[in-house]
C-alpha cells in the first residue's frame, strides 16, 4: 500500500511518502512561509524522488486538525482534490493524535497540544498504545494542567509551542512533567501516513477540518445573530 501524508495544520509543512509500512520519503520544513504556495511543489519534489508516480497511489492521509484554520483548510482541500481525482480514500487524522505517537515509548500519559492563544490551547491526552485517556479539547491552559495534577502518571508533553507554556506546566505539574528533546516537538508527517495504514476510510465528502472551536468570524456572525 502506498501513501501519501500531508500536514499543513500548523507552522510545519510535511509530507511523506510510506511504502508498504516502510517510509520511502519525508520532507519537513518549519519555517513562517504560506503553505498554499509550497504544498504542490514539495508533492511534486518528494514524489519524484521516492520515485512514485500519483497513480501508484492507494490513499492519502491528511492531519484535519486542530491548528491553524488556514493551514488546516490547505491541506485538507489538497488532500481531498487529489483523492478525488485518482479515485483513492482520503484518511483524515487527528493533528493531535500524530503528534502523541511521537511519544509511544514513553511508559507515562502523553499530552500534544498546540497554542490557541489567550491562555487556550488545543490538547488531548493518551497513553502509549495511542489510546485516548482525556478526549481533545480547546481550553485554557491552567484548567488543564490542573486536572492532569489530579493524575498519578507521569506526563510527556510535546509541542512546537512549548516554550509558551512550559513555565506554567512545571509550576503546576512539577517532577511529573516530561519533556523530550527538541526533535520530538515537531509533527513527523511520516508518523501521519503510518497512522492511515489501519484505519478505515470514510467518505471524501464528509470529512471536514476539525477545528475543535468556531473560527473567529463565525463566531461573531453568529452571536450578531443572536442579537437581533
Amino acid at each position: 500500500m502506498n501513501i501519501l501524508a500531508i500536514d499543513t495544520s500548523n507552522d510545519v509543512l510535511g509530507l511523506a511518502v510510506v511504502k508498504d509500512g516502510v517510509v520511502s520519503g519525508e520532507l519537513m520544513t518549519n519555517v513562517k512561509k504560506n503553505h498554499s504556495v509550497r504544498l504542490m511543489p514539495a508533492i511534486d519534489q518528494l514524489m519524484r524522488e521516492t520515485q512514485t508516480k500519483p497513480a501508484e497511489l492507494d490513499r492519502i492521509a491528511v492531519a484535519h486538525g486542530p491548528g491553524s484554520y488556514t493551514g488546516v483548510r490547505i491541506g485538507l482541500t489538497t488532500a481531498k482534490t487529489m483523492a478525488w481525482s485518482l479515485h483513492i480514500p482520503v484518511i483524515g487524522i487527528s493533528s493531535l493524535e500524530a503528534m502523541a505517537s511521537q511519544g509511544q515509548l514513553f511508559e507515562g500519559l502523553i499530552c500534544p497540544f498546540f497554542d490557541a492563544r489567550r491562555g487556550l490551547v488545543y490538547t488531548g491526552l493518551y497513553d502509549h498504545n495511542m489510546e485516548v485517556i482525556k478526549e481533545e479539547a480547546n481550553v485554557v491552559m491552567t484548567d488543564w494542567l490542573s486536572s492532569l495534577k489530579e493524575m498519578e502518571e507521569s506526563v510527556l508533553f510535546v509541542s512546537q509551542d512549548l516554550t509558551l507554556h512550559e513555565d506554567v506546566i512545571k509550576e503546576y505539574l512539577g517532577e511529573k512533567a516530561v519533556f523530550p528533546g527538541a526533535g520530538y516537538h515537531y509533527p513527523r508527517p511520516s508518523y501521519l501516513g503510518l497512522a492511515a495504514i489501519d484505519k478505515e476510510p470514510g467518505s471524501l465528502h464528509e470529512l471536514v477540518p476539525n477545528y475543535l472551536r468556531l473560527p473567529e468570524a463565525e463566531a461573531k456572525w453568529l452571536a450578531q445573530q443572536e442579537k437581533q
